[in-house]
């Protein structure tokens, strides 16, 4: 701390936490949309802090503390107090101890991760889903079912959201593998056809921002669980055919 800290990577996590905390201000204000968006906002400054200490060799156990105090507040605290105020709330005590059971998940999630930073499998693959994500999933569904305009029951809604959030909060603390990623290094030439991908990603994403997104990110959060179970089918393959 004498020596000082890492100035620009660290005002990208006080952007992350700022994001986060508008999104809970917005969401007593009512105005869920805006909060929906602040903690996707709040992603993005999220994965600039690192990215960007990456590739300034300017990590520092400081700024490893520092993210994850701003993601507990931007992706726990943030996404508990959405889904509280969007959907779960008519359910009294019940609603507000599943918005907890999501925050405490990811603080525990978090104090994991930090634990095992130094783990070099970390760098390929994330043990547990990441609170981002998790947090992702909360707005984009939001995001989604306001844009679609499902004309499902609330009570159907209200279901799905409660059993989202729990099985969420499991999968941030269970051994489930997700791709880190981290090995993608923008710094770095890549083929042609690599921006042309990126270019056409993003055009995607902003014709229909909504539904694209909800699609990605969940996406993401059944790819833990699908290759587990395709692993752990393969695995039972070779050990039959190495019993017989």
């Amino acid at each position: 701390m004498k020596r000082g800290v890492y100035l620009l990577p660290n005002l990208f996590t006080t952007g992350n936490l700022f994001m986060g905390f508008y999104s809970i201000v917005a969401s007593l204000k009512g105005e869920l949309h805006l909060a929906a968006w602040a903690i996707l906002g709040a992603m993005f400054f999220d994965m600039l802090d690192g990215r960007v200490a990456r590739l300034m060799k300017a990590t520092s156990s400081f700024g490893v503390q520092y993210d994850s105090l701003a993601d507990l507040v931007s992706f726990g605290v943030a996404s508990g107090v959405l889904a509280y105020n969007w959907i779960l709330s008519p359910l009294g005590r019940i609603g507000w101890l599943i918005s907890f059971l999501f925050l405490t998940c990811g603080a525990l999630r978090l104090a994991r991760f930090n634990i095992q930073a130094e783990n070099p499998q970390t760098k390929r693959v994330f043990v547990g889903l990441p609170i981002p994500a998790a947090a992702a999933a909360v707005a984009t569904t939001y995001l989604f079912i306001a844009r679609v305009g499902l004309t499902l029951p609330h009570r159907l809604i209200l279901a799905w959201t409660a059993f989202m959030m729990v099985s969420l909060a499991f999968l941030m603390v269970s051994n489930v593998e997700y791709r880190a990623f981290k090995e993608v290094d923008p710094a770095k030439r890549h083929p042609f056809g690599t921006l042309f991908l990126a270019v056409g990603l993003l055009f995607v994403i902003a014709a229909e921002p909504h539904i694209t997104l909800f699609l990605f990110v969940m996406g993401y959060v059944s790819s833990g669980p699908l290759f587990s179970l395709l692993h752990a089918k393969k695995s039972s393959v070779v050990h039959k055919e190495a019993e017989a």
